[in-house]
């Protein structure tokens, strides 16, 4: 009789990791539900504050930080469109936006293209944030289904991916991502999905259809993020989250999903209805 082998016990430093992992997630996330419940001006500041701090990162993977003209021109293009969304002139703050680009570009000579990628990719998650929520009958709910969603793909792609292994999702770029955390991950979010439907928003199959459409573009985002890592070689982002590296590593799943979200609200539902769309079928 052959003798059955134990499963290898986890290695202390990722059983630390872990549990730093956790720690931080039962801080930052009821920030989050919070400040998205409240909506208004302090949702707006806690997303206004986390895009000035995506752009910081992203000059910083790109080895721009000697741009400094051109991250500080961000930075303030991205707070005054913060205060502008939150005193209601939405149409101002894109075109204030749209000035934050061309200055990034213009001060930015040694990396114009992806500064100014980046800049792009901040203010597409602030406008977009701020956008679902700003549905005063569905935005808030709306909001908690990408969050939860973002949420559960990640929590789900992480235990069932170290739980199962198996083959690489994209070596090359993420080399610690399997197919069955990927599955995983992307099976939770049609839980998500379909709670919400239990509970009367929307159809079951359109919400099905839309929490898939979130868990594919959150580990799109993921995958994003990690290739513009690797194509800098860096490692983190930053290490300002306990575990989980910088804003960019904890926020690239959601800054896929929410821009994912704004758009087909925006194209269904209007300026002013994007959180009906996303809820209401």
């Amino acid at each position: 009789m052959s003798e059955q082998k134990a499963a290898p016990a986890p290695a202390p430093g990722q059983s630390s990791n872990l549990l730093t992992r956790i720690a931080a997630a039962l801080v930052l996330a009821p920030i989050a539900i919070v400040c998205a419940y409240v909506g208004g001006w302090l949702w707006i500041a806690l997303v206004t504050l986390a895009t000035i701090g995506l752009l910081i990162e992203w000059q910083l993977v790109i080895g721009a930080s000697r741009e400094i003209l051109a991250t500080v021109s961000g930075a303030v293009a991205l707070l005054i469109a913060g205060i502008l969304l939150a005193i209601g002139s939405i149409e101002t703050a894109v075109m204030m936006l749209g000035l934050g680009v061309v200055a990034v570009v213009v001060l930015a000579p040694g990396l114009r293209g992806w500064s100014g990628a980046g800049f792009l990719y901040t203010a597409a998650a602030q406008l977009a944030s701020v956008l679902v929520r700003l549905d005063r009958a569905e935005g808030l709910v709306a909001l908690i289904l990408v969050l939860l969603v973002v949420w559960v793909t990640d929590i789900g792609g992480y235990f069932v991916g170290r739980g199962i292994g198996g083959p690489k999702l994209w070596p090359r770029v993420s080399p610690n991502k399997t197919w069955a955390g990927a599955i995983g991950g992307f099976v939770a979010s049609l839980t998500v999905a379909a709670a919400f439907a239990a509970c009367g928003y929307g159809k079951t199959w359109s919400m099905l259809l839309l929490g898939a459409a979130l868990s594919i573009a959150s580990q799109l985002g993921d995958l994003f993020e990690s290739a513009i890592k690797r194509h800098f070689g860096v490692k983190d982002s930053s290490h300002i989250i306990p575990g989980h590296g910088g804003l960019m590593d904890r926020l690239d799943g959601f800054v896929a999903a929410i821009v994912l979200a704004a758009i087909f609200g925006l194209l269904r539902g209007g300026l002013d209805g994007v959180g009906r769309a996303l809820m209401v079928w």
